[in-house]
């Protein structure tokens, strides 16, 4: 009897991408499964952002495949991949600033989520709540704080009712509060079923999130696995912190 194998809900297939003599991605392979919060950390100008754009489809890959639910996507417009279930943040937020709040996240959900605007208002009430937005709903949104924008930008990404939802580096600048509740927000996102790949540089945050890390480092994955257990890795410390590591 032969035992079902469970297609990844999103995978890259040997993605290279450089840029000039900067190799940013080499033959990069990588698997997200259904439900799973899978972490990514290195150091700047290591290509993290760089694979974001290849898989939401802002950027081409010079060479490899992207795959969603088994199906190849590698040159389906960025508009129909969010329409299909990849959503994402971006690590400069910039929301639509002369619409309120509120606006914001019904275009979302209107043009990126496929729903109808009147059926949307109730869904995106109740994300600006769980983003400590709710109160700020008829705030134009060119007004607010960074951390109000950031909270916006991750808002976006929800409305638009992601399968797999790409997170840029939401939790710069949010003081230690602030980063305990998004890791309860995310940890509620990835509750109901959608799958996660997030990017950041507050680790203590990411750590406390994710299934599984993975560390990108000349555009390669030098390690992968538990996250607790690569970050203490000396090879991690070594790059990444950039702590010597002993012998």
């Amino acid at each position: 009897m032969s035992v079902p194998i469970s297609v990844p809900i999103l995978a890259l297939d040997k993605i290279s991408k450089r840029f000039g003599a900067i190799v940013v991605a080499d033959a990069i392979d990588l698997a997200l499964a259904e439900g799973e919060s899978l972490g990514i950390i290195g150091p700047n100008g290591a290509g993290k952002t760089t694979l974001f754009g290849i898989v939401s489809g802002i950027l081409a890959p010079d060479s490899g495949r992207v795959l969603y639910a088994g199906h190849d996507i590698t040159h389906t417009p960025p508009a129909q991949r969010c329409t299909m279930g990849i959503g994402r943040s971006f690590q400069i937020p910039l929301p639509f600033g002369g619409m309120s709040v509120f606006e914001n996240l019904v275009v979302a959900a209107a043009f990126g989520g496929g729903r109808r605007e009147h059926d949307a208002y109730a869904r995106c009430m109740e994300i600006l709540d769980q983003c400590g937005l709710a109160d700020k709903a008829n705030r134009r949104s060119g007004s607010l704080a960074l951390i109000d924008r950031k909270r916006l930008e991750l808002a976006r990404a929800l409305a638009t009712d992601p399968a797999v939802l790409l997170l840029d580096e939401v939790a710069g600048g949010l003081t230690e509060r602030e980063c305990q509740a998004l890791v309860e927000l995310i940890r509620a996102v990835k509750r109901r079923g959608v799958s996660i790949i997030w990017i950041e540089h507050v680790v203590h945050a990411l750590v406390a999130s994710i299934d599984r890390l993975l560390v990108l480092h000349n555009g390669a994955f030098i390690a992968a696995g538990d996250p607790q257990t690569v970050i203490r890795s000396p090879q991690v410390s070594e790059i990444y912190m950039g702590i010597e590591a002993d012998g």
